[in-house]
């Protein structure tokens, strides 16, 4: 009974931490404008099937995309054990499922077992590329201090909590043998078990052992839970929303700004009244973007989800030729503003300024406009994230807003609005190169 109360303190008391957490960040993400996106509700489900369940875009390359899928694969199955600790933890049972299941309960406790170590294995290529061959799109400036400590942390906490599984069923395996004659016969375990804690007769030790398996296995998934929230492993949950509501619109077609359009509407229509809309108290709308309010829920949702993966960064042509400019940080900078601004409003209130915002004080200028709008970075994202979006907003608040441009694009400007073209010569000699020849 109170081993009972002790687990069901710790289970509710962890997953309604985590509850609390979930409640900010969707307070957080609901600080952007609108936007829809619920058209096309087949293509939508279509794509995240294909996207987030399926793993699609991460076999563009194969050995960390099978990797991954060895670590995701585990995660998912595992979660049929976790119910049957949650089961026993709460009713005090042994391995709730054991009669009723039979050999079926040995066959999905031996796949899981052969899931965690094939995770074990990746775990390990995981923090060897990362430590060890050091791939450069991990060595970026961005990934210094807390996100490459926040990677290695979450390795580690895979590595104790595959241990803790196979202290717990190899515990278990010598106990139920030493005791019954015969054991569970799970495929990892009543090997290890063996190696292990063949030599230990004491039915208490091995008792012991178990639990200590038992609940070091909870103590490391509630663990794993609350630090998600503050975690770039986020994307573990919100990648499958991220890519329902994914821009389904061919990637080199931009949108356009309501407020704009309507002006230039009303230039165009000769019939037009432009005193003719009613007067509204309403604050201006601002052009672009300059703070994380002024972007959209997904923009925001983006921000969260991203994985820090750093495959936009290392595909990006800025990047790669020395430019400032990196997709990952964009992204990383947003959700840092965006969790700064939901910890103020929450704290002070929604009328509280900083005096602070995301161009200028997270994201430079010279980032903004190093970007080519190639949208190599949208390609390559696993999970449908779409830093461009942010890139092209911050640009027209600095271009609408603050008459900000570069003296590159003023002169090409200029020529368009003069001669109808990019170049500095009149359009009745846009032919004279036929003569050349």
């Amino acid at each position: 009974m109170i081993a009972a109360i002790i687990f069901s303190a710790l289970f509710f008391g962890g997953f309604g931490f985590f509850i609390w957490n979930m409640m900010k960040i969707r307070s957080n993400i609901l600080l952007g404008k609108d936007i829809d996106r619920k058209d096309r509700s087949s293509d939508r489900w279509k794509t995240m099937i294909l996207v987030a369940f399926g793993q699609k875009k991460m076999f563009t390359r194969p050995i960390p995309a099978l990797l991954h899928l060895a670590i995701y694969a585990a995660f998912i199955i595992t979660q049929i054990e976790l119910i049957e600790i949650i089961i026993d933890g709460v009713s005090g049972s042994h391995r709730f499922f054991v009669d009723a299941l039979g050999g079926f309960y040995t066959f999905m406790i031996s796949f899981i077992e052969i899931l965690s170590v094939l995770a074990l294995v990746a775990t390990i290529a995981f923090l060897s590329r990362r430590n060890i061959l050091k791939l450069a799109r991990f060595q970026k400036p961005e990934m210094k201090g807390f996100p490459t400590r926040d990677a290695n942390m979450i390795l580690f906490m895979e590595i104790i909590l595959v241990s803790f599984i196979f202290t717990m069923n190899g515990a278990d395996e010598v106990r139920q043998v030493l005791e019954t004659g015969t054991g569970y016969g799970f495929a990892i375990s009543s090997h290890v078990g063996p190696l292990l804690f063949g030599g230990i007769t004491d039915l208490h030790t091995l008792h012991l052992l178990e639990q200590i398996g038992w609940w070091g296995h909870l103590a490391m998934v509630l663990a794993f839970l609350n630090y998600l929230p503050y975690s770039k492993h986020f994307h573990i949950l919100l990648a499958f929303p991220n890519t329902y509501y994914s821009n389904l619109e061919k990637k080199g077609k931009f949108n356009n700004m309501e407020a704009v359009t309507n002006e230039v509407k009303l230039m165009l229509d000769p019939t037009a009244d432009p005193y003719a809309a009613p007067a509204t108290d309403a604050a201006p709308q601002r052009f672009g973007a300059k703070d994380v309010t002024d972007l959209t829920w997904k923009n925001l949702m983006d921000a969260y989800t991203c994985t820090e993966c750093g495959r936009c960064t290392s595909a990006c042509p800025a990047n790669i030729t020395g430019k400032k400019l990196s997709p990952r940080k964009i992204m990383m900078d947003t959700r840092d503003r965006l969790t700064e601004v939901g910890d103020n409003r929450r704290k002070h209130g929604a009328d509280y300024s900083d005096g602070k915002s995301l161009l200028g004080d997270y994201i430079t200028e010279e980032e903004v406009w190093a970007c080519t709008s190639c949208n190599a970075c949208v390609q390559e994202c696993p999970v449908n994230i779409d830093p461009l979006s942010i890139i092209i907003d911050l640009r027209r608040f600095l271009v609408m807003e603050e008459s900000k441009v570069p003296t590159e694009l003023t002169g090409m400007l200029t020529n368009i609005e003069n001669n109808g073209a990019p170049w500095q010569f009149s359009p009745a000699d846009r032919g004279n190169w036929i003569h050349e020849a």
